[in-house]
C-alpha cells in the first residue's frame, strides 16, 4: 500500500508585477477573514475567492489549494513571529532578562489579539505541518532562542541551553494558545505575561548561578 501525497502546499507562482502582488493581498486578507469567522472546517477555496471578489481560476493562478493558502498564512505568521523575537531577543542594547520579559509580554500580546486565526490556522495544521517548509520555518524562531540562551547562559553545557530555548518556545505556544482561548483586557494580559516573565526569569537567574564559573 502506497502512502497518500501531500498536498501541494507551494504557491503556484509568485506575483511579479504591482498589480499582480495585489491581488495576492486581496486573496490573503479574504483568507484571514474567512478563517476567522467560518474556522479551518468550513474554509474553502470557493469561499475565499467569493470574499475576495475574485474568480477561483483567478486564485488558482497563485494558490493550488486550500492547503496552499493556509500555509501561506502561516508562513506569514511565523515570519512575523520570528521577526518579533530576533528585533527583541537581539536588541542588545537591553539586559538580556529584559529582553525576555519583553519578548514575553509582545508574544502573549499578539496571541491574544490574532486568537480567531491563530486557533483556525492551529486546527488547520495537519494539512501542511509535516511539510519541509514548515520544519524551516519553526527552526528559525528555535534558532533565535538558542542563540539568546547562549548569551545568557555562556557558561552552562550545549544541552542545558537547547533545554531551556526549548521550554520556552514550548511554554511560550502552549500556554500562549490556552490563555488566548478566553477573551481578555489589556489588564489581564499584562498580568499574565509579568508571571511567565517573572517564572521564566528566575529560573534563568538560578541555572545562571549554578554554571557561573
Amino acid at each position: 500500500m502506497t502512502d497518500r501525497p501531500k498536498p501541494r502546499i507551494s504557491a503556484r507562482k509568485q506575483p511579479r508585477q504591482t498589480r499582480s502582488a495585489g491581488l495576492v493581498a486581496t486573496i490573503l486578507e479574504a483568507a484571514t477573514l474567512v478563517l476567522a469567522e467560518e474556522g479551518a472546517t468550513r474554509f474553502t477555496t470557493a469561499r475565499v475567492a467569493e470574499k475576495a471578489g475574485v474568480s477561483v481560476g483567478s486564485l488558482y493562478q497563485y494558490f493550488p489549494n486550500k492547503a496552499a493558502i493556509l500555509f501561506r498564512l502561516q508562513a506569514d505568521e511565523w515570519r512575523r513571529t520570528t521577526g518579533m523575537l530576533r528585533d527583541i531577543l537581539e536588541d542588545k542594547r537591553h539586559p538580556p532578562l529584559e529582553r525576555l520579559r519583553a519578548v514575553t509580554h509582545a508574544f502573549i500580546r499578539s496571541e491574544c489579539e490574532e486568537a480567531a486565526v491563530r486557533v483556525a490556522l492551529g486546527d488547520a495544521a495537519p494539512l501542511y505541518r509535516d511539510a519541509p517548509e514548515a520544519s524551516e520555518a519553526r527552526e528559525a524562531g528555535d534558532r533565535i532562542m538558542l542563540r539568546f540562551m547562549q548569551e545568557l547562559l555562556p557558561d552552562a553545557p550545549d544541552r542545558t541551553r537547547e533545554l531551556a530555548a526549548n521550554l520556552i518556545t514550548m511554554t511560550f505556544s502552549a500556554v500562549g494558545k490556552e490563555f488566548s482561548g478566553t477573551a481578555r483586557t489589556i489588564a489581564e494580559i499584562d498580568a499574565y505575561a509579568d508571571a511567565m516573565a517573572d517564572m521564566f526569569c528566575a529560573w534563568l537567574v538560578k541555572m545562571s548561578a549554578d554554571y557561573a564559573v
